[in-house]
């Protein structure tokens, strides 16, 4: 690995493969999450997402490429990494009828790591910091599913640390308690703490992310900040009329493929190639009735399908 540029990043790869048997289920990826992110690591499900933090987190073997974690590499020397790590993976698991606060003791004291002496101030603090101090002596099962996940983030912060990788932190949680996890990572990220959110609901990268990894397949189709993917090299292309034939005929001579959905006709165009004046001076020479026009960069959603040929939730 290049040794001057991995300290920018908390999270860098090289080739990072997993196979089974003849499959790779991720496939020779190069990640580069920088320190100081919210780093949204976007895909379908099936994509590859999960695979990739278990090899990250030393939970699955790497099958080949390499792995840097806060600039120690995974596996050799992960026992450098870990302690300053923070995981909330596949949701969090709590003795139901122990108090928020008995199972973040309990989890404490599981850490051989973990100093005896600070626990319960450390316990407070966790608990302070994803706001269930007032419900700290509640019984978990009387917890709501968004009160559980910010418990499980709390454990993840007994200790301090510089990454916090989060995979489907929102994943099941109703409006109230998507807005709380969301918050929450908000103000982590303001803590210094780089941010790691693995998700297949787009709202959620759009609405706190700053940089994004797009998997599909195994494979990253897209990476960089938020502004450069949205940036896009392609336009999106909406002219509504009654007369459809002629403006794929139009649209045609000047070298855009269009589609037709009822009275309306869409394309993508490659952003400078071709001026909106030219497109409806051809279209009204030819005598299509324009109704309606736009062209317009294409949403964040619009540049994954593309990418990706598969559609991402955008609502719960």
């Amino acid at each position: 690995m290049n040794q001057e540029v991995k300290p920018q990043y908390a999270i860098f790869t090289t080739g990072l493969t997993k196979s089974f048997g003849s499959h790779n289920a991720v496939d020779s990826i190069d990640l580069r999450v920088p320190r100081g992110s919210i780093f949204g690591f976007l895909g379908p499900n099936g994509s590859g997402k999960t695979t990739t933090i278990r090899m990250l987190l030393g939970l699955a073997n790497i099958s080949a490429g390499e792995v840097s974690v806060l600039g120690s590499p995974v596996p050799d020397a992960i026992g450098d990494a870990l302690p300053k790590v923070g995981a909330l993976v596949e949701g969090p698991a709590f003795y139901p009828y122990l108090s928020g606060r008995d199972n973040l003791i309990r989890f404490d004291a599981a850490d051989r790591l973990a100093d005896p002496a600070t626990r319960k101030e450390r316990v407070a603090a966790a608990l302070a910091q994803v706001g269930l101090t007032q419900a700290a002596s509640k019984k978990v099962h009387a917890y709501s599913l968004g009160m559980k996940q910010r418990l499980g983030i709390a454990n993840a912060l007994l200790q301090p640390r510089e990454l916090l990788v989060l995979d489907e932190p929102t994943n099941g949680l109703d409006p109230q308690g998507t807005r709380e996890v969301r918050n929450l990572i908000r103000a982590l990220a303001l803590d210094g703490i780089t941010i790691f959110i693995s998700s297949h609901l787009l709202v959620e990268i759009e609405q706190i992310c700053t940089h994004l990894a797009v998997m599909s397949h195994g494979k990253i189709v897209a990476q960089g900040s938020v502004e450069e993917l949205s940036a896009g090299e392609v336009m999106n292309l909406t002219l509504l009329t009654a007369d459809t034939a002629l403006a794929i005929e139009g649209l045609n001579l000047l070298g855009i493929k269009a589609v037709v959905d009822g009275l309306t006709v869409r394309a993508f165009v490659p952003a400078g190639d071709v001026k909106p004046q030219q497109i409806v001076k051809t279209l009204v020479e030819l005598g299509v009735g324009i109704q309606g026009f736009t062209l317009l960069a294409p949403t964040l959603e619009e540049r994954f399908v593309l990418l990706t040929g598969e559609g991402f939730d955008v609502e719960r």
